[in-house]
């Protein structure tokens, strides 16, 4: 999926280990909450524009030096985010205004990766130093990473074509398990950042990282854990009966010898790197005779679209909605596609400069229906950072951070053909027999992604409490990559293997648990936006392009960012308070009527 850099203190946490620097601030006094707060904003504020200036250098600029200060920002950003986290305590118990309460807690948890605090001021830098420096060179590395094949030496982007493209089951082999070879280095790397990092979360008063984590989502972390399994256990048999019809056709096209008819999908087949989205492999996979009439891929380059008519159009749906057109510094600054004169970081991601108007995507942005969608995706993110930056700095960020990376989603999900008409990219909409082939490829794009997204954090969450020992970390991987996806490596892996580290938000270390959040979310806001719209047909074929009076509404939710607890946004949008499954179950309903028939007489599960 996509890193983002949000603004405030969680964002540059995200990215940097630690949000801001600044020199010593002597604690204030224990009743004087208020002027501890604005201290810590104002520190914040002045070292977030540096920080993320360094970071954005160092993503389109990698080399020894940039990553030397980004290493550097990491780590005084880590000293000072600990230290501001630390001083919370001492208003534990105090009578706090319920902004006040909040603004502690973001503080205290909106650290991904802290640093201890104990020792002597040049101990602590010590430490800080360190984990900075650990966080950089696995970052890194994986922005560095390449495997030669037949004397080429290939890039991410090059060898992810090869198992998009290829149906020669060696060949996908051959590029998948080259890189796989680029995360064994951060093997130690990660153990020993995960090491410091749990003695941080325990001076900060939590039982470990991953309790830190999920203590930032207005509930106990027990509580929040709760939640995703509810969650899951709402969507999971529709991804069951997704698995289940396509190892049958991964089988008839493979045969036995390379994907079996029963237990789990070999990872490689499934057309991406990490088997998380399956939208490659619809050749194999798609509905016979339901073909929608147009090819968004070809459709994309006949009509002449190129990168930056990708942005455009993409910046065009939010401002139908009656949103304010981004920034001419966007255009200015951004990074659109790929540079042919030095290493870049080209994971898509937004950004927010100054937390103000410095608004920029990154992205190495080619013309196809993927980075169509993805182009919606990212300035989702960019118009939330515009919506929200009147707020105070630590409001600066999402109700949580699976609304962030809903927003651009559910705007994604209005690209329907009826919004394709109007851009005047087709002429005719599809039938309704073509709804099975439109369901099924946002189906391998969105319900077979739930699964991985649980396992990539569940896997972390076990690392950080230290049920999963270094030793155990690859096997840990896939054991919970067949519990929850049903999925196996090609062949066997070697010792040393460290597969985790071969997807971004590992070496990146960013937290997952945000995308199966917004999965669930961005399927709740389209079901809403379209009862606001009125519209009475089939969810799948509904947009809200160029509906303003859903548009007021929706920026109303968008200008709250982190002020009130997460329900309040939701409600305030949706009319309710929960996160629900049960939207994306219903806009699905159609083809998993349809997959269940496809399915009968097979032998489903793994």
């Amino acid at each position: 999926m996509r890193n983002l850099l949000l603004g405030g203190v969680a964002a540059l946490a995200i990215v940097l280990a630690g949000c801001g620097t600044g020199g010593e601030t002597a604690g204030p006094a224990k009743e004087d909450a208020a002027t501890f707060l604005a201290n810590a904003e104002k520190e914040l504020s002045e070292f977030s524009d540096y920080s993320a200036r360094v970071a954005w250098v160092n993503a389109n600029f990698i080399t020894e030096d940039t990553d030397w200060l980004v290493a550097r920002a990491g780590s005084e950003g880590t000293l000072m985010s600990v230290r501001l986290a630390n001083a919370t305590k001492q208003y534990e118990g105090q009578t706090l205004t319920p902004e006040q309460q909040r603004k502690m807690n973001i503080l205290r948890a909106g650290i991904t990766m802290p640093a201890p605090s104990a020792g002597t001021p040049e101990e602590q830098k010590q430490v800080a130093d360190e984990l900075s420096e650990v966080m950089t060179r696995i970052s890194s590395t994986y922005g560095k990473g390449k495997f030669t094949i037949d004397g080429k030496e290939l890039n991410l982007e090059e060898l992810s074509a090869i198992i998009a493209s290829s149906r020669d089951p060696k060949k996908i082999q051959q590029a998948w398990e080259g890189w796989h070879t680029i995360s064994v280095p951060m093997k130690a790397d990660y153990a020993r950042m995960v090491e410091i990092g749990t003695a941080g979360a325990k001076e900060l008063g939590f039982s470990d990282i991953a309790d830190m984590w999920l203590a930032n989502y207005d509930m106990p972390s027990k509580d929040m854990e709760a939640t995703v399994e509810k969650l899951w256990g709402q969507v999971q048999p529709l991804y069951n009966d997704l698995h289940c019809y396509t190892r049958g056709k991964l089988n008839a096209k493979y045969g036995d010898a390379v994907q079996p008819k029963t237990g789990p999908i070999r990872a490689d087949l499934l057309g991406n790197m990490w088997a998380q989205q399956w939208n490659n492999i619809s050749d194999i996979v798609a509905p016979p005779s339901s073909d929608p009439g147009y090819d968004l891929n070809k459709v994309l380059v006949a009509k002449n679209y190129d990168a930056l008519k990708m942005v455009k159009t993409g910046e065009g749906f939010f401002t139908s909605l009656g949103l304010a057109p981004l920034p001419e510094t966007f255009w200015e600054r951004s990074l659109i596609t790929r540079p042919r004169d030095r290493e870049v970081q080209c994971h898509a991601s937004a950004w927010d400069i100054d937390n103000l108007d410095d608004i920029r995507i990154k992205m190495c942005t080619e013309v196809n229906s993927t980075d169509f969608s993805t182009v919606h995706h990212e300035l989702g993110h960019n118009f939330y950072q515009r919506a929200y930056k009147n707020q105070d700095l630590l409001f600066k960020n999402g109700a949580h951070d699976g609304f962030h990376e809903a927003i651009g989603d559910f705007v994604a999900l209005s690209i329907t053909p009826e919004y394709l008409k109007q851009l005047g990219l087709i002429s005719v909409d599809p039938p309704a027999s073509a709804d099975t082939a439109l369901l099924m490829d946002r189906a391998l794009e969105k319900i077979a992604f739930l699964p991985f997204a649980i396992k990539l954090d569940k896997w972390r969450w076990d690392v950080f409490r230290g049920s999963v020992t270094p030793e155990q970390y690859n096997q840990a991987w896939w054991d919970l990559s067949k519990q929850y996806q049903g999925i196996v490596p090609p062949g066997d892996r070697p010792a040393d293997a460290f597969d985790a580290g071969a997807k971004y938000h590992i070496p990146g270390n960013t937290p997952y648990l945000r995308y199966f959040l917004s999965f669930i979310l961005q399927f709740q806001f389209h079901k809403a936006a379209c009862e606001q719209a009125g519209w009475t047909g089939p969810l799948h074929r509904c947009s809200i392009y160029n509906n303003k009076d859903v548009g007021a509404k929706f920026n109303a939710m968008l200008e709250m960012g982190a002020s009130k607890p997460w329900p309040d946004a939701l409600e305030a949008f949706t009319g309710t308070r929960e996160m629900d499954g049960s939207a994306l179950v219903s806009y699905f309903a159609p083809l998993q009527t349809w997959l269940k028939e496809q399915n009968a007489g097979q032998q489903c599960g793994w």
